[in-house]
């Protein structure tokens, strides 16, 4: 179980990445003037994104969508474990061992909502 824990986490972070490399992108341009790094590399990727009207579509909605759905649903599954584990033990500790692939999970889906938030804000004012 935890292998497979192990690999959707690894799964959800690089379909993440792309949208977290626009945002980033995004907040970087602002940072200089445009002639000179990073501000310049920067606004190549946010010209890359813009031009290609698929992107917003699948890297900025699609994919935080699917990992936003996918963390909910391994996380909400995974707290039946957990209380079982709880009652077996009786140490409230013994869930959060060894835990760090749904650490990833919550703060990727986080991150996902965070960006759908953002993405859907940003197309509400066009």
């Amino acid at each position: 179980m935890h292998n497979s824990i192990r690999a959707l986490a690894a799964i959800v972070l690089v379909l993440l990445s792309p949208a977290a490399l626009f945002m980033t992108a995004l907040v970087m341009r602002y940072l200089g003037p445009l002639e000179y790094e990073p501000a310049h590399m920067a606004q190549q990727i946010v010209t890359w994104y813009s031009i290609r009207p698929w992107t917003l579509w699948v890297l900025l909605i699609g994919l935080p969508l699917i990992v936003l759905i996918t963390g909910c649903v391994t996380l909400l599954s995974d707290r039946n474990e957990d209380r079982e584990s709880l009652l077996a033990t009786g140490d409230p500790t013994v869930p959060y061992r060894g835990r760090s692939a749904h650490h990833i999970m919550a703060a990727a889906s986080l991150a996902a909502g965070v960006i759908l938030a953002v993405v859907g804000v940003h197309m509400l004012a066009n």
